[in-house]
């Protein structure tokens, strides 16, 4: 599969000729974005859907295609009410599936915040860490269980995670001075050390996981950016690039942001990303720890693929949420 598709490739390049019929999905982030394109992607090519949002209301009205296109292939959507950032409404979540008993083929947790301002999730965590990471693990490992043999965990990370390694004597800023950036480089860090460990407890099952970087898109992941940051921040990467002899940095698409997830998983051979780290509908390669680079270069920081890390930040997660999982 390596180098068949790449940064261009949409949803629809990665799953022409792809039956989905019979696979049933949990996609979480259904109300915008990528989250509605990546359930949308897999209804048109049959899978039912299982759709997780904090407001269901928004969910259902930005799910209406998704609906309709299910409805033409046979397949079914069906939504759940999580609030990543409450532990409360995760594990109710939780339990309403698990009630439920029906298995899936594949998680894909894909919801998350993105440079919040200073603030504490419901349970006191900081927001991007307990939301992007916490209320996940937390999620799917309670449900862990529903995911059948030979499935699949994806977790959405972002090349965001260069501008942070996980801190875990001091995860919720509480000596270290805040900044949105170092935050949201903790958790999209978190994403894919979660992906290495669970893929080493489940993968005696044949289960895998995987995290990826969809890559740079304009979504509403950056609401909570000042007016302008966004693009000062892109015309600096630009002169950096042209400074550099580089092409210059093009934002993507909707569906060719979304089509990593779906790549990694349902098309993608399972031991080619498992415990591994993806972009552009490809694995990606390690960053040598002596090369600096910006968040939209490619490749992967060694410490967020490096096993002890996963180990250590799995056993501090536990005692942050007062939970243990098998």
């Amino acid at each position: 599969m390596a180098g068949q598709f790449g940064a261009k490739s949409t949803t629809e390049d990665v799953l022409a000729g792809v039956d989905l019929k019979g696979k049933r999905i949990l996609v979480t982030g259904v109300s915008a974005g990528l989250g509605v394109e990546t359930a949308r992607a897999l209804v048109a090519h049959g899978a039912d859907v299982m759709g997780a949002a904090r407001d269901l209301e928004k969910a259902k009205r930005a799910t209406t295609e998704v609906s309709e296109t299910a409805a033409k292939t046979g397949a079914n959507l069906e939504l759940i009410e999580l609030d990543l950032a409450s532990l409360k409404s995760v594990r109710g979540a939780a339990d309403k599936l698990l009630a439920d008993g029906r298995p899936f083929d594949v998680i894909i947790a894909n919801a998350g915040v993105m440079a919040t301002p200073p603030g504490k999730t419901e349970d006191g965590f900081e927001t991007q860490f307990g939301t992007n990471h916490l209320g996940h693990f937390v999620f799917v490992n309670r449900i862990a269980k529903l995911i059948k043999d030979e499935g699949r965990l994806v977790n959405l990370s972002s090349s965001g995670h260069r501008f942070s390694n996980v801190d875990l004597n001091d995860p919720n800023f509480e000596t270290t001075s805040y900044e949105p950036f170092l935050a949201y480089g903790r958790s999209k860090t978190a994403n894919i050390l979660f992906a290495v460990e669970f893929d080493r407890r489940h993968r005696g099952r044949g289960v895998r996981a995987t995290a990826v970087h969809p890559g740079g898109i304009a979504t509403e992941l950056g609401r909570h950016m000042p007016d302008g940051a966004i693009e000062a921040f892109v015309q600096q990467v630009q002169e950096q690039r042209a400074a550099a002899g580089e092409e210059p940095f093009e934002f993507k698409s909707v569906p060719q942001g979304a089509a990593t997830s779906v790549w990694a998983g349902v098309v993608a051979a399972a031991d080619e990303v498992g415990g591994k780290y993806c972009e552009d509908c490809q694995v990606g390669e390690l960053i040598p720890a002596d090369l600096q680079v910006s968040a939209i270069n490619r490749g992967v920081r060694g410490y967020a693929l490096d096993s002890e890390n996963a180990a250590a930040l799995w056993k501090k997660s536990e005692q942050m949420v007062g939970e243990t999982f098998a």
